[in-house]
């Protein structure tokens, strides 16, 4: 077994989602020994059974190694085939009555941070994350395990350049609304409904590049600064703002 966390997803929820939507991601399932298996641990066992998967019964204290710090297994541990990308060109030819919406992530190197943002923006039933190779946290065990096996459930978009996506996804009539604590506008001020767009969302730290910046057709702020919410919960905010414009104005669009 090789020695990245990359390899491995841990946690009753996540490896049930990975059963649930992609088991041909799963390679094996490790289960520790003597553990009362509850409801969900039965239904892993069952799933995994369904798709001829091997399960081990072992000592899980093995696999810290493969973890910068010690996580809770709860229990079970699964190892994997990387999360499948998608290349944004696959993304546009995806076909879908009414408007898409995403959601790109410029310098979120925090895996927790990219984790929450992936569970709120798959459970709020947007399309698509976009990452980028650079400045972005990889899709690793924590990121799956914070975002409760959301990761298996949209679309993730992976990218060399952000800057050029963005010009890509405005060719194909999509509108770019960043992030700013200098922006004039609050994010409630913005209309998102009857349009593709893309909400775009920058390190706490460092904010969006001033390249993404000069391609947003919008910016918007909270009305308090970022620097009051991280920035996970400074884009759930406005995802369920969007998501709740959306659902008065076209109620079974969401």
């Amino acid at each position: 077994m090789q020695n990245s966390e990359n390899n491995y997803v841990y946690g009753k929820n996540p490896v049930f989602e990975i059963l649930l939507k992609n088991p041909k991601r799963i390679n094996k399932i490790y289960i520790q020994k003597g553990i009362f298996y509850d409801n969900r641990l039965k239904k892993i066992n069952d799933l995994a059974f369904q798709n001829k998967i091997q399960i081990q019964q072992t000592n899980l204290q093995k696999f810290y190694e493969y973890f910068e710090e010690k996580p809770n297994f709860q229990g079970v541990v699964a190892s994997v085939c990387p999360v499948e990308y998608i290349n944004l060109e696959d993304f546009l030819d995806i076909k879908k009555d009414g408007f898409k919406k995403i959601v790109i992530l410029d310098g979120i190197v925090d895996p927790h941070n990219l984790g929450a943002i992936i569970r709120t923006t798959a459970a709020a039933g947007f399309d698509a994350v976009m990452v980028s190779n650079h400045r972005c946290a990889p899709i690793t065990a924590v990121v799956e395990k914070i975002s409760s096996g959301a990761v298996n459930h949209i679309p993730i978009i992976k990218t060399t350049s952000l800057s050029a996506s963005i010009e890509l996804l405005k060719k194909h009539d999509f509108w770019v609304i960043a992030t700013q604590m200098e922006a004039k506008d609050n994010y409630y001020e913005i209309d998102y409904t009857d349009m593709n767009f893309a909400l775009v969302m920058g390190s706490e730290g460092k904010g969006i590049s001033k390249t993404i910046l000069n391609k947003a057709d919008f910016t918007v702020k909270l009305e308090s600064d970022f620097e009051s919410l991280n920035v996970s919960a400074a884009a759930a905010v406005i995802i369920y703002e969007a998501k709740r414009q959306i659902n008065i104005k076209q109620p079974k669009s969401l």
